[in-house]
């Protein structure tokens, strides 16, 4: 068997993965979207409708924006997010017109109101005669982008691209080159070293940042000593919420980040680092829009010749529109050119995954390439920047929250196993940060334990930081509220299936209620994370019914709706208990890594102990609340 061999039938293999998930993915999309009634998709939260159009104006780009607002009940389920893909639709009765829609990318989502950007130049005609709806749609691109990312991985031979494969899935050694080394005042023992494993590297390097260790800041320090030897790198990581955070930390230092893609996937505190904005305040731009203007003109004068004519008229009306297709042409030569010249003179360039492949980058070869949240990305999508690298930093967690699979038989055959999972594996390739500026010690050392082989220090900075009482003294930091025993029994929501807890939900709310009084100062930020989104639905009802948590600083969301993020109080509530002790995706311990983590001064954890403890991962955490004197009972609370 030829050396390299076993990697392109892993990639085979990989590729075979990815279309069985795009099958599954497509099939669900269809059940939810073209098979479900409009009441049925209102419920799953995705079809908003009615809609009210509140606003419409024009952002960076010349993009219509459209701002709109579903009337209702907050509490109502939404499936839509930020970069989410959607058609905006009409059930008015529109003559000649059969279910007419236009889609668009939303650029923001808050409660009931949504901002959503269309590539058009202005909305049509039906969209003025109301019974307007937002229904979410399936996004093919990023599967097409994979799917020949995967393919060109597989053909490449005796090239850049093959040793990167050969070496990433374990046929060839890494190189690393001698260094002198380097020491950033501004980074910790274990920052330094990953920096210099980046500086030494010659094809891959792992920055393996646990939870508050300051990845994001390590990974930065690494691009900035990268640009001192070299002109240019690419940034990139799975979502936009993640590029976002690179991009902006970017801004702060004098090589700035200059994020391509769409417009309306970048938050709108970045977009003056966006490709669209420098083109839209590029000098030559006027000349630009005057160009369109004028072939628009002419476009117009041109229809105005009726079909029955002679040759005099046939001549005129084809120097019309020949007119106008050399100013339109005229003016895409003018924006090739800005678009080259930026591209060209940013020190850095930030994209998603899928957005590396946009048209403007797609043939450029990157001497660096950095992929952050590596740990949450399929591995098909890391290809596509891999496509474009002389050698790979990965930044991320592969002991957090793993990518989100539709296919339980492609994530059974290993589509759930990342890339950098697989890379890990490899000798001397990644130094894992280990001094944590987030938590108190007494958050930080059960998940230290058990995912970083307790590795894990907490900094001077944050090892006893706690909440205190209204008379001064420290409270506790952590607690179980163990709910055996008091018959709060799991439901399924009838619609969507999801399970909840009522009474569980009760007493979180009661006990949050309680920890105010406590503290009595509610300047503090606060989050509850659950797994479920009907947990999360009944809960959002019940914050709004207290007055003393609607005056607090709290979000409520799962588990990956918190990946990245931390808050001073958190409050987890786990809902399952049965008499089986069946615990479903709680099984995932990734995911309670990540939900203990946000929590930096104060951790709640409410569950039923005889569901949960059949689990040899919650039998441990149980030992560890009995170690540091963490346990109360449900009862405590109940009246």
């Amino acid at each position: 068997m030829a050396f390299s061999e076993t990697a392109i039938q892993s990639l085979q293999k990989t590729l075979e993965l990815l279309k069985t998930e795009q099958e599954e993915d497509r099939n669900q999309y269809k059940e939810k979207i073209l098979k479900s009634p409009l009441n049925e998709r209102k419920k799953l939260g995705i079809t908003w409708y009615p809609i009210v159009i509140k606003d419409h104006y024009y952002g960076v780009g010349e993009r219509l924006i459209l701002e709109v607002e579903r009337p209702g009940n907050h509490a109502l389920e939404n499936n839509f997010q930020f970069g989410s893909i959607a058609s905006l639709f009409s059930n008015f009765h529109n003559e000649g017109i059969e279910n007419p829609s236009i889609a668009g990318v939303v650029s923001s989502v808050r409660q009931n109101l949504l901002k959503i950007t269309f590539f058009v130049d202005e909305l049509p005609e039906w969209t003025s005669n109301g019974k307007l709806g937002l229904d979410l749609l399936f996004d093919e691109t990023s599967y097409k982008e994979m799917d020949i990312a995967l393919n060109k991985t597989i053909k490449a031979r005796n090239n850049r691209l093959s040793h990167l494969r050969d070496v990433m899935l374990g046929e060839k050694e890494p190189d690393f080159r001698k260094i002198n080394p380097v020491l950033n005042p501004s980074l910790n023992a274990s920052q330094n070293r990953a920096l210099n494993l980046v500086s030494s590297c010659q094809d891959l390097a792992i920055i393996h940042g646990p939870p508050g260790t300051g990845k994001t800041t390590t990974m930065i320090a690494c691009i900035m000593e990268t640009l001192l030897n070299e002109d240019q790198v690419l940034v990139c990581a799975p979502s936009n919420a993640a590029v976002d955070l690179v991009t902006e930390s970017l801004a702060k230092k004098r090589d700035r980040g200059n994020k391509i893609g769409n417009p309306a996937k970048v938050s709108e505190s970045l977009l003056q680092h966006t490709l669209d904005s420098k083109i839209t305040n590029h000098p030559q731009f006027k000349q630009i829009k005057e160009f369109r203007k004028r072939a628009a003109e002419f476009r117009t004068m041109g229809s105005k010749y009726k079909r029955s004519f002679g040759k005099e008229e046939r001549d005129q009306r084809r120097m019309i529109f020949d007119e106008s297709r050399k100013l339109q042409i005229e003016a895409e030569r003018i924006e090739n050119f800005i678009i080259e010249d930026s591209i060209t003179k940013a020190r850095v360039i930030t994209a998603t995954l899928v957005g590396c492949a946009n048209y403007v980058i797609r043939d450029r070869v990157f001497s660096t390439v950095f992929i952050d949240e590596a740990g949450q990305a399929l591995e098909p999508a890391n290809w596509i920047p891999i496509t474009k690298a002389e050698r790979v930093i990965m930044a991320g967690d592969h002991l957090q929250l793993p990518p989100t699979i539709k296919s339980n038989e492609a994530a059974r055959m290993g589509l759930n196993i990342t890339l950098m999972e697989k890379c890990m594996v490899l000798m001397g390739v990644s130094e894992m940060l280990k001094v944590q500026y987030r938590m108190n010690e007494l958050i930080m050392n059960f998940p230290s334990k058990h995912f970083y082989e307790g590795c894990l220090e907490a900094h001077e900075s944050v090892k006893n930081s706690t909440f205190s009482g209204q008379d001064g003294s420290p409270l506790p930091v952590v607690e179980f509220i163990d709910t055996a025993g008091c018959s709060f029994i799991e439901e399924s929501d009838k619609d969507s299936q999801s399970l909840y807890n009522k009474e569980e939900a009760n007493l979180l709310i009661k006990r949050l209620e309680l920890f105010c009084e406590d503290v009595g100062d509610l300047n503090f930020t606060a989050g509850i994370i659950t797994p479920y989104k009907a947990q999360i639905n009944y809960l959002r009802e019940l914050v709004g019914e207290s007055e003393i948590i609607k005056s607090m600083s709290l979000s409520t969301n799962t588990v990956d709706g918190f990946q990245g993020q931390e808050r001073d109080l958190i409050c987890i509530s786990l809902v399952r208990s049965n008499d089986l002790g069946e615990i479903g995706f709680l099984a995932d311990t990734r995911r309670m890594n990540v939900a203990m983590t946000r929590a930096k001064k104060k951790l709640i954890v409410i569950g039923d102990s005889g569901t949960l403890a059949r689990h040899w991962f919650y039998k441990s955490f149980l030992e560890y609340i009995d170690e540091i004197d963490a346990y109360k009972s449900a009862w405590e609370f109940m009246y």
